[in-house]
């Protein structure tokens, strides 16, 4: 009877051994299947950098003067607007000093008068930026400081480079006192204090004489 116990209950505990290790095969076994991971949606392409704009003819001037101290550099460039008009002088008295297109490309005299009267080809009354209408050539006044040195930097719709309001072979005059922008036809703007011819892309160079020693004329400032 005894034995009969002994066996009974080893046999219990052998089931029940067997159970408990078949429940922790099938935890073990058990998997866990994740999410699928959601993509990230794709950046939208760069759109292409919009091509730089063709640069337009440009002309350039140096200007000349018997004061061996003064010294200047105008920069034609044509843009959407009109010609941008970028001027700087040095080693001139302080103050006002008309500046101006002139008709003709020749510095050859003493006084510069040789470059002629403002270039006006519409043939319209003196005056200075933004006034119009006013001559192709009337730049206004070019204002200098203490230490001798100005810069003008204006867009005009007055001159061109090609057809009848060509600025090309034209002369810049720097004069030596303020333009009033009303006395007709320049302005009174006193002597001429240096000129440069202008030259560029688009159209031969014109050629600047050397100065003469021509005796000085009537002044068409």
């Amino acid at each position: 009877m005894e034995y009969r116990k002994v066996a009974l209950a080893l046999a219990a505990a052998l089931i029940l051994t067997g159970l408990v290790a078949c429940s922790k095969e099938e935890k073990t076994t058990e998997t866990v299947t994740a999410p699928a991971a959601t993509e990230a949606p794709a950046a939208p392409a760069a759109a292409p950098a919009p091509a730089p704009a063709a640069a337009g003819p440009s002309a350039d001037v140096t200007l000349q003067s018997h004061d061996p101290n003064l010294s200047g550099t105008v920069h034609f460039t044509q843009e959407a607007g009109g010609v941008h008009v970028v001027a700087d002088v040095k080693g001139v008295k302080p103050g006002q000093h008309g500046f101006h297109l002139h008709e003709k490309g020749d510095c050859s005299t003493p006084d510069y008068k040789s470059a002629g009267g403002h270039f006006n080809p519409a043939n319209s009354p003196h005056a200075c930026d933004p006034t119009n209408p006013r001559h192709a050539g009337d730049f206004g006044n070019i204002t200098v400081g203490a230490d001798g040195t100005g810069h003008l930097d204006i867009t005009t719709t007055g001159l061109s480079f090609d057809g009848p309001n060509s600025l090309i072979g034209k002369a810049v005059i720097l004069h030596s006192g303020v333009d009033d922008c009303k006395t007709q036809p320049t302005g009174n703007s006193g002597d001429r204090l240096a000129c440069g011819v202008v030259s560029g892309s688009g159209a031969p160079a014109a050629a600047s004489p050397a100065a003469g020693t021509e005796p000085m004329g009537t002044d068409h400032h």
